[in-house]
């Protein structure tokens, strides 16, 4: 099975976990751009982390996770919703250290966490803070304080695979007291290499036969991207009916690129011209994301 999310529940222990390995979905977002390997395994691990949380997360909508900065990483973003489609995308500068930090990647950054409904009501944003030189250890930091959740991420990329292992402390009352810090040490011999290459079924019982573990029926992901001809119609009424007769005036047409799949959309005058009946009052321009 590709592209797989796999839920658990430790009977006797007060943890709950998932494990992820993404393989056809990852390669096909890697086929639309060229990233250096350091930003590549970065990308991946952001990935699997955003897919892990969303996991446990009884929500109709799409969680974006965005990191931003001044330094050689300028943006990475990844978006999971809740039909367990994904996609993400990422922008840097010059020549990247394989052996930099994540803090020191971004520079003057931030990292940020969005719920988006699907309902249009208010979206939730989280803000993570720059601590520890991983996605993992700093997602650890911001659930702990932000959320109250003990948690431990493993996660792991490369060029066919992005993968990762999430495991959260329950409320006491589950599990005997011990159980935490137990399923944690055994949790911490897994290998990268066993992230990217193991199934989730086999890695389970090599780290954890020795408790009683709980699977629930896992979950496919794949990539799929959101953007459209009819979106991109909407971000040009929203520039205003000036702007957009400039652009043409100059260039011939207005073609605007998703930054996630590549695709081109184009628009000449002539397709422009029905946009701005009725249209609402022209303001600040939305992203295509």
């Amino acid at each position: 099975m590709h592209d797989v999310l796999q839920r658990f529940l430790f009977d006797q222990a007060p943890v709950r976990g998932a494990l992820i390995r993404l393989d056809q979905s990852w390669r096909e977002i890697l086929s639309h751009h060229s990233y250096p390997p350091r930003l590549r395994n970065l990308l991946g691990e952001l990935l699997a982390a955003g897919a892990l949380l969303a996991a446990n997360l009884k929500f109709d909508g799409t969680l974006i996770m965005q990191m931003q900065g001044s330094g050689g990483l300028k943006l990475a973003v990844v978006e999971i919703n809740a039909d367990h489609t994904l996609r993400a995308t990422a922008r840097w500068d010059g020549e990247l250290d394989e052996r930099a930090s994540v803090e020191t990647l971004l520079g003057q950054g931030q990292f940020v966490i969005t719920l988006d409904p699907r309902n249009g009501s208010q979206p939730y944003q989280g803000i993570v803070a720059l601590e520890g030189d991983s996605v993992a250890a700093m997602l650890e930091h911001y659930m702990l304080r932000s959320e109250q959740l003990d948690t431990r991420l493993m996660l792991a990329s490369d060029g066919e695979q992005a993968a990762g292992m999430l495991l959260q402390r329950l409320p006491d009352g589950h599990g005997d007291a011990d159980g935490w810090p137990r399923v944690q040490a055994l949790a911490d011999t897994v290998s990268a290499n066993e992230l990217l290459t193991t199934p989730a079924d086999t890695l389970l019982y090599r780290l954890f036969h020795q408790e009683s573990v709980q699977c629930f029926e896992p979950a496919s992901l794949n990539f799929a991207c959101t953007c459209s001809r009819e979106r991109v119609a909407g971000m040009l009424q929203m520039m205003g009916k000036a702007e957009v007769a400039s652009v043409i005036e100059e260039q011939g047409s207005v073609e605007v690129q998703c930054d996630f799949c590549n695709q081109r959309y184009v628009f000449d005058e002539d397709d422009t011209a029905g946009l701005f009946v009725d249209a609402p009052p022209s303001g600040p321009a939305p992203s295509l994301h």
